[in-house]
């Protein structure tokens, strides 16, 4: 797989998220997917993320990096959001907040077999503070 055939899928998968395109997340994720080093699977994965978009009606993954050494991408997604109540352990409560996540994926056959993840907690914390 080429970088540019990678950055098309990738591109394609995030446009999946962002319509909320369930149904076609396999396209895109492995039936064995691991999330920071726990088996999700699949059916696990799409339900974190349709967990997300309930808690957060107004997700939008903004890919502002990107990546490729194929097998892997590298990418730095910008959210501007309004989470419902609590995330990550923080009482956002309808506050709107802005934060980073850094995440890298390892793909085979065309499919995200594994993600790696970290969201900025200490930014949405710092909001929440009034810094």
């Amino acid at each position: 797989m080429t970088t540019e055939d990678l950055r098309a899928i990738y591109r394609d998968y995030i446009a999946c998220l962002n319509s909320q395109d369930w149904p076609n997340l396999g396209r895109f994720v492995d039936d064995a997917v691991i999330h920071n080093d726990r088996p999700f699977g699949l059916a696990g994965y799409r339900a974190m993320l349709e967990e997300n978009f309930a808690d957060i009606p107004d997700l939008y993954f903004d890919v502002r990096m990107l990546l490729c050494d194929p097998p892997h991408v590298v990418s730095r997604i910008w959210f501007d959001c309004t989470p419902k109540g609590s995330f990550l352990g923080l009482a956002v409560n309808g506050r709107k907040v802005t934060f980073a996540e850094n995440v890298i994926y390892q793909f085979h056959d065309g499919k995200i077999v594994q993600v790696w993840s970290i969201v900025d907690k200490a930014a949405i914390e710092a909001q929440l503070q009034g810094h």
